[in-house]
């Protein structure tokens, strides 16, 4: 989390800084009117900075993957940027379109205008300026779509595969917000510092929004795989689905996911990875819980031989640090990532000392005997939290069952809010923050 908040806060605040390089937000004279020019120049300078690079993010670049943590991190960093992007349009258009409606109710008085003589413009000044009632009303209507879809997305209970449909418009939706904004930004901006970033940043965009709408997100990270193996686990709502994958997936490492797609209709869908890769099988396992519509229907759907598509590895969730001790906490279906490293132990064992944490609300005894099973194998001392029989697992229990917690690193999988306020208590009785690591396993 600390280097995407580092990127998100130094980001805006460098965009301003070389604005105000450029403009200022004290015009003289300093009337309504006057702001409000100024302002609407750096609410559009902001707000499709942070479309572009939300765009970016939208490739699942993997060379972005390393220094953000992650390819769940990024995703996090794309909803700051999204709703960032979404207020700063919202303003804009309010500053552009209220002023006028504002003067037409009689609420303000637009001052005259001054008697210009005829001006002779550089050539593409003039072809700006002959763009300009075009680019305000694809601006305008641009805004509007953006605003409903970047909500769409922000609604939790909006089915996933509408979702995925729809905000891919938001590319056609950045370009014409590109064009608007290089038509009506401050010509004189061009020839400065935030000029050359803002070109740099809506070429990005621009290149980043056609990747998405042919269809080239993760294209060379895509393998065919089959079906081998389903098992179920009624008493957690599991299905574990083993692929036998085709040559080209390059392997991954313990805690990574992929993205994993059986139903063209309903799009690839994001897995934790729950099995160590072996080169010789060449096959990766996906264990999914019941926990929305269309994993509800996985039970029915999947069939072995059937030909899925897989997506990956993405995600920096690996377990490296310096540490000689780890705590894993994994709740529910967060279980998955800590189920590949042990596999990935028993077969390369580590000088490290491991305490499991395992909580769940549900309870299967074979899923249960075959975790107890693989953490034998792996030397982990394994402690399983049944909710409804065993409480909550607390902060005070960990320490309980692990005095020696002050010299460990923290590695959770789960439900965001219980991870976090893990951390905050951890972070409060000594811990360092680097020492907690949380995967942050939401798309949208």
């Amino acid at each position: 989390m600390k280097n995407i908040k580092l990127v998100f806060i130094v980001g805006l605040l460098v965009i301003s800084a070389f604005w105000m390089l450029a403009d200022t937000f004290l015009p003289e004279p300093f009337t309504y009117f006057t702001f409000r020019s100024v302002f609407i120049q750096y609410s559009g300078v902001i707000g499709i900075a942070a479309m572009s690079v939300a765009m970016l993010l939208a490739t699942r670049a993997k060379w972005l993957e390393k220094p953000l943590g992650g390819l769940d991190k990024m995703y996090r960093l794309h909803k700051w940027l999204g709703i960032t992007g979404l207020v700063l349009s919202v303003l804009h258009w309010w500053w552009a379109k209220g002023t006028k409606w504002m003067v037409g109710w009689g609420w303000l008085a637009r001052p005259e205008k001054k008697e210009r003589g005829v001006e002779v413009l550089p050539q593409l000044q003039q072809w700006f300026q002959d763009q300009r009632e075009l680019a305000e009303s694809l601006g305008e209507w641009a805004f509007y779509l953006a605003v409903i879809l970047i909500v769409l997305a922000l609604i939790k209970s909006f089915p996933y595969h509408l979702f995925l449909k729809t905000h891919k418009w938001l590319a056609v939706i950045f370009l014409l917000l590109a064009y608007h904004s290089v038509v009506l930004m401050e010509y004189g901006y061009w020839s400065q510092p935030i000029g050359w970033i803002m070109m740099t940043l809506l070429v990005t965009g621009s290149i980043s929004a056609f990747i998405v709408l042919t269809g080239q997100i993760g294209r060379s990270r895509k393998v065919q795989g089959e079906i081998t193996s389903l098992t179920s686990y009624p008493g957690v709502r599991v299905i574990a689905s083993t692929i036998k994958l085709e040559p080209g997936w390059s392997g991954h490492r313990p805690g990574q996911f992929a993205f994993v797609s059986s139903k063209k209709t309903e799009g690839a869908h994001p897995y934790t990875i729950a099995s160590a890769w072996d080169e010789q099988q060449s096959s990766v396992t996906f264990i999914v819980k019941e926990l929305g519509d269309w994993t509800s229907q996985l039970s029915q759907w999947l069939k072995v031989g059937m030909p899925v598509t897989v997506e990956g590895p993405y995600g920096c969730f690996d377990f490296k640090d310096k540490r000689t001790r780890q705590v894993w906490i994994g709740a529910g279906i967060g279980v998955t990532p800590f189920i590949a490293k042990m596999q990935h132990l028993a077969k390369e064992r580590g000088n490290r000392v491991v305490d499991f944490f395992h909580v769940t609300a549900d309870y299967d005894q074979a899923a249960i005997d075959k975790l107890k099973e693989t953490a034998k194998c792996a030397n982990i001392r394994l402690h399983i939290t049944v909710t409804p029989k065993d409480g909550r697992l607390t902060p005070e229990k960990i320490r309980q069952l692990v005095p020696e917690w002050q010299s460990a690193s923290f590695w959770f999988c789960g439900p965001s809010a219980f991870g976090s306020a893990l951390r905050e208590d951890f972070i409060q009785h000594g811990l360092p923050p680097g020492d907690y690591h949380q995967e942050l396993f939401t798309m949208r």
